[in-house]
């Protein structure tokens, strides 16, 4: 129904964001809602609406992109809003997308909620349906980071890495192979993942 919603944010909880436009407030149910800034005067909120007998909910992303992954992977038998949410918290989307074409079971079974079934559940329905909806994963995500940005990129990286349940130990042992590279964070991630599970 809502393409998008824009305007600003008044209030943030751990799951949601309230999103006042003209006067009234929508809750928006997000993956990561401190993505959206209360200090930004307007916000755009990429929306979608679920309807089910006993609730209306409207959940919101940054991008069109991140909304696409969430509306794919509600086609996955055993996936609910919950579960797609807690898969877009816990992971980028060309990390997802990149976990079901190479078939890495291992990589999806991190994901809160999903097992080996709903794994391989994904990976059934999903495999070569991301392309054109997620940009491709060989393609560098946004622009390189500049000398002086490396350090930022690389520790949100490493960052996101231990979102993902990865120890220190582990993060430990791929850093020195991963950090001269002047790349995104994205890149990173991509790159350590290749490492652990190779």
């Amino acid at each position: 129904m809502f393409e998008f919603i824009r305007g600003s944010i008044v209030h943030t909880e751990k799951e949601t964001v309230t999103l006042k436009v003209n006067n009234v407030g929508f809750l928006v149910h997000c993956a990561n809602p401190f993505v959206f800034t209360e200090d930004e005067k307007e916000v755009t909120i990429y929306t979608y609406q679920y309807v089910k007998e006993d609730a209306i909910r409207l959940y919101g992303f940054p991008s069109r992109e991140e909304r696409s992954l969430f509306e794919q992977l509600l086609q996955v038998s055993g996936i609910g809003p919950k579960g797609a949410l807690a898969i877009l918290a816990a992971g980028a989307p060309l990390q997802v997308m990149q976990a079901i074409e190479d078939e890495n079971e291992k990589f999806l079974t991190k994901f809160p909620g999903v097992g080996k079934k709903t794994a391989r559940q994904m990976i059934l329905d999903l495999k070569g349906k991301l392309h054109g909806i997620i940009k491709d994963p060989s393609l560098p995500d946004g622009p390189q980071p500049e000398n002086g940005e490396e350090n930022q990129a690389l520790e949100e990286a490493l960052e996101a890495l231990r979102a993902l349940g990865y120890g220190e130990k582990e993060i430990k042992k791929v850093k020195p192979k991963i950090q001269d590279d002047l790349i995104s964070a994205d890149e990173y991630v991509k790159k350590a993942l290749q490492l652990m599970l190779s």
